[in-house]
């Protein structure tokens, strides 16, 4: 990491971006809030010892293994409706940001819906937009493994969205 990046700058660039990744795992905003906090805490005391040049990569692994820290400690999740992502405001019309939000969340209902060995490869990987190598990196495999699950996860989504389309499913509307 080179010299003039703070802390306080490292937060403000990846807030978001770990935030987002956090509570698609907790899908609680307050326990998002909480492991957030000590992920920038555990990054804070080892921040010193870092010698990699790509940061987040490195923050998402240690929001990960806070994640699950957290779940070891506590030895049970509580899972709510992943409801974030449709609050994220998107510049244009009205109308082009209310299709785009329910596009959003219809995309990350979708992802939620994969199995957790694809849904995490998947959700860095595209929305994250993180290269496969520190996806890799990040949830420990190896890259062929990792490159495996993310093409499995994305032909999943395109069968979900064929059955979407098949008789007995009303297509959405266009506009």
């Amino acid at each position: 990491m080179n010299e003039s990046s703070s802390l306080e700058d490292i937060y403000r660039k990846y807030f978001k971006d770990l935030y987002a990744y956090l509570f698609s795992l907790c899908k609680d905003h307050h326990l998002t809030e909480d492991i957030l906090q000590e992920t920038f805490y555990r990054a804070y005391v080892n921040l010193e010892d870092y010698s990699g040049t790509r940061i987040k990569p490195w923050l998402f692994t240690v929001a990960k293994n806070t994640y699950i820290d957290y779940l070891r400690k506590h030895k049970r999740i509580d899972l709510k409706q992943d409801e974030f992502f449709a609050q994220v405001p998107v510049k244009g019309s009205t109308e082009q940001t209310l299709l785009e939000k329910e596009g959003k969340a219809e995309i990350v209902r979708a992802i939620s819906s994969l199995p957790d060995k694809y849904r995490d490869a998947v959700r860095l990987c595209d929305l994250e937009e993180m290269s496969c190598q520190a996806a890799a990196d990040v949830l420990n495999l190896k890259l062929s493994t990792l490159k495996s699950l993310l093409f499995r996860g994305r032909q999943k989504l395109r069968q979900m969205k064929g059955k979407e389309r098949e008789p007995g499913h009303e297509p959405r509307e266009s506009v």
